[in-house]
Order: structure tokens, then sequence, then C-alpha cells
């Protein structure tokens, strides 16, 4: 899982359009909200952050093409309890401003220690989706040194991703497409509840889409049987029963096998954007895992 290029829009004016839109969508999060700059090597990377002044962070971390807004049914939950910080990730369309080539694993691992670091933070609890799961897990793996836990849901990295899943992202973009009141139907029928999201969360994902080059990235390297031993933090794991990117039943077992003392559930009645299908349960799951983990030992 390489890049070799940096993430860029079409135009600036498609750059203007898109931040308009994503600034939009961010109203979606509880009030107050602060947005940050940190100057790491491989870029200016924003973050979002909310919630309480003191205690043990939360930092999230959006999946593929994703951005902050998407964690709009965590924030308030989160923040009643912990800081909470959303991350704009490198390779994604968002405010962060990349300057260099996270190339592979460790390079992924230095840009997201140098913005904790930015931060001045310390014993995180680092929530991550999708592909947002991959760099969770490969902070756990390769700079687990600011972790206080680790809780990627249905994450990249743990198996192969199979051809479904390349099916659900075209059936997903043709669903944004059709007429309104079709998507919560057709976002049902194929677990992405995406189709069924505020449309002010939806305009900046289509916006990018049409303007954010180079629009995919490799699929998350698939992490090795002695990498995922390697884990000694409080490991979250959650699955979607309905995951296009997972087979939830192998992907529960590989992680159980490895990953030390990990936690790890299937949620139903969800697929891979299971924080927004099911945000009471993870938000649940979440908040009583992070809260043992809180003051725990490393």
């Amino acid at each position: 899982m390489t890049r070799t290029a940096i993430g860029h829009f079409t135009s600036d004016e498609a750059r203007t359009r898109f931040l308009a839109a994503y600034d939009r969508a961010m109203e979606l999060w509880p009030a107050p909200r602060e947005e940050l700059d940190v100057e790491t090597s491989y870029g200016t990377i924003h973050v979002h952050r909310h919630g309480l002044r003191t205690g043990e962070p939360v930092v999230l971390l959006h999946g593929h093409a994703g951005h902050a807004s998407n964690w709009y049914p965590q924030v308030a939950a989160l923040g009643e309890h912990h800081p909470v910080y959303a991350v704009d990730t490198l390779d994604d369309p968002g405010r962060s401003v990349q300057r260099a080539v996270a190339a592979g694993p460790e390079e992924n691992a230095a840009w997201l220690d140098e913005v904790l670091a930015g931060l001045g933070l310390d014993r995180v609890h680092l929530v991550g989706l999708s592909y947002g799961g991959w760099l969770a897990l490969n902070q756990a793996v390769h700079a687990p040194g600011r972790l206080a836990s680790v809780a990627p849901l249905d994450p990249g990295g743990i198996g192969k991703v199979p051809a479904r899943f390349y099916a659900h992202m075209i059936g997903g973009l043709f669903g944004m497409l059709a007429p309104r009141r079709w998507r919560p139907a057709l976002g049902r029928l194929l677990a992405n509840p995406a189709l069924s999201s505020p449309p002010e969360m939806i305009a900046p994902l289509m916006l990018a889409m049409r303007t954010y080059k180079p629009t995919t990235r490799p699929p998350a390297r698939p992490f090795t049987d002695e990498e995922l031993r390697s884990i000694r933090l409080p490991a979250l794991v959650l699955l979607g029963r309905r995951s296009a990117l997972l087979r939830p039943g192998p992907a529960l077992a590989r992680v159980t096998a490895l990953i030390p003392g990990v936690r790890a559930e299937i949620v139903e009645h969800a697929g891979h954007g299971l924080n927004l299908e099911r945000p009471d349960v993870v938000n649940d799951h979440l908040l009583r895992f992070i809260g043992g983990a809180v003051g725990g030992a490393r």
C-alpha cells in the first residue's frame, strides 16, 4: 500500500466549492467546536476539537474520502467524558494541506505521531473507521508510544478486500445520484448509511468524487500475523454484520486469535458504516471500552 503522488483538487475553484460544502457539513457537530492546524513533516494537518478540556483524549480518524463531519453521531456522546479530536487525514479531501507523500506504514505512523505530539496529546484513545481503522491499527503496530488504547471500526487490513466491496462502492455512487426519496431504501438494501445521511454530509463527498484527484488509493495492506500479535494496547474491534469490506466471521476469528486481549464483536444490523447505522450501539461500546482503559497500564 503506497502512494506516489499527492492528492489535489482539479482547480482552485473546485477546492473553494468543496471547502464551502465541508464547512456546512461541520455544522452537524455540536457547539462549541475549535479548529486547529498542526505542522508536520508531511504537511499541515487540520483538526477539529470538542468536549472536555481535561481527561484522556479520544482521537477520531475517518474513512477513505471522508471527513470529520462523518463522526457527528459520536462527538456529543464522547465529548461528555473526554476531549475529542477529529483529524483530516492525509491523502483525503479536507482542510489538511499535504506537501509530502506518506508512502507506506512507517510514514503513515510518523505523520500521525507528529500530529499527536503537536497537539500535546498523550494517552490517546485512537478510534478509526475503515481506512481510518487501518491507520489506528498501524499506529498501534509502528508508533504506539502516545496511545492508551485503539478501537478500529470495520477496519482495513484484517483480510483481503473482496470484489463485492468495489461493487458496493459503485452501487453507493449510483445511489447518491438517485432521487433523494429513494435513497433511504437503497441505503438499507446496500447497507450504505451515507445514502440516508444528512445532505450536508453528502455534499462534500459528492464534490470530492468529481473534483479531487487522485480519487482512489491502493487497498489497505493486510497486517501480518506478527504485526497483529505485536499490539500490546487495549484494543476494541467492531465489525458490521453486513460489511462490504470484510467477511465478519473470519475477521473476528483472526483478530481474536492474534491481538492479545482484544475485545471484538460483530454489530448486528450494520454494514461498513456502522458508526452511522448504529450510533447508539457504537457509542456505548466505545464509552465502556475507553472507560475501562482510562488510567490503565500500557
